[in-house]
């Protein structure tokens, strides 16, 4: 038995009769009757009731109208829904970021895209890098902003940004006036930074464990923004990136850390052996079309 099957079985029971059926349905009377025996054979008893003038539901085929019924128009639903993720115009892009990004990449990739394919929607997972990678693998997200670069042998890569490294330091501080520091000269100072498993916290563990020193952190946050303003009141100093914060007037002061590998770099990502959806392939085509910024 097919769906088509009880869409036939849905046309019969409405007309109760099979050769106004067949002419509804654009077929011959002996394709419905073979269409209908399939589906009284998959149920296992009589559906209707066999007239002079017609045929007429029994209480079995009135339970199965009513499934039949409500089972095609959720096929229908599914179908409408995955033609229109087919649909590159209007499709849905599942597309997870880093909360590190959420104030600054994300915004100007969303807005430049959405100029140009308006009708395109978004499901948005903003996540750490490691739940990042499983919403990849297991399809639960089919593009990825990220950082570090996911596993080559499985993820595909396009580099959109490198962002220098600061040292953000509370207003006055003494390493506020300066053009470039070296993070040690922060060593004694309490930091602000992210919750165990944040990407950018492995970051800031690896400068200053390169720098000699393990971090005390004074408080741990669950975003940037968070972490500028405690700065900004004097809570302590952190390592963000460059223009990750907007909009934030919180007072703290950037410098430039001193150094080649105090740089991070973002890239857009995808699991190289499925294919991306028309919606997800469009956007992909995009953003590899953009140019490599720097901060």
């Amino acid at each position: 038995m097919h769906v088509e099957d009880l869409r036939w079985f849905v046309v019969l029971a409405e007309t109760e009769h099979l050769t106004e059926a067949a002419a509804a349905l654009g077929t011959s009377q002996p394709n419905l009757t073979r269409s209908l025996q399939r589906v009284e054979r998959a149920f296992g008893v009589p559906l209707f009731e066999r007239e002079r003038r017609g045929v007429r539901l029994n209480p079995y085929g009135r339970l199965v109208l009513e499934a039949a019924r409500a089972g095609t128009a959720a096929v229908d639903t599914a179908q409408r829904r995955i033609d229109a993720l087919l649909d590159p115009d209007s499709g849905t892009v599942r597309l997870a970021f880093l909360h590190s990004v959420a104030t600054s990449l994300m915004p100007d990739l969303l807005k430049a895209f959405r100029a140009v394919a308006p009708q395109v929607e978004f499901e948005l997972r903003q996540e750490p890098a490691h739940d990042i990678v499983q919403d990849l693998e297991s399809g639960e997200a089919e593009i990825a902003i990220v950082a570090p670069r996911p596993d080559p042998a499985r993820f595909g890569w396009h580099l959109l940004e490198r962002q220098r490294l600061c040292l953000h330091v509370p207003p006055g501080h003494p390493l506020a006036s300066r053009r470039r520091v070296e993070l040690e000269a922060a060593r004694d100072e309490p930091f602000i930074g992210l919750q165990p498993g944040f990407g950018f916290q492995r970051v800031t563990d690896r400068l200053c464990r390169e720098a000699g020193f393990t971090p005390q952190l004074a408080f741990e946050a669950t975003d940037l923004a968070t972490i500028d303003s405690l700065v900004g009141a004097g809570l302590g100093v952190a390592i963000l990136p460059a223009g990750a914060v907007r909009g934030n007037d919180s007072g703290a002061v950037s410098v430039p850390l001193a150094g080649v590998r105090a740089r991070r770099e973002i890239g857009m990502s995808w699991r190289s052996s499925t294919a991306l959806s028309p919606a997800a392939e469009r956007f992909r085509a995009f953003v590899r079309s953009r140019p490599v910024t720097a901060s």
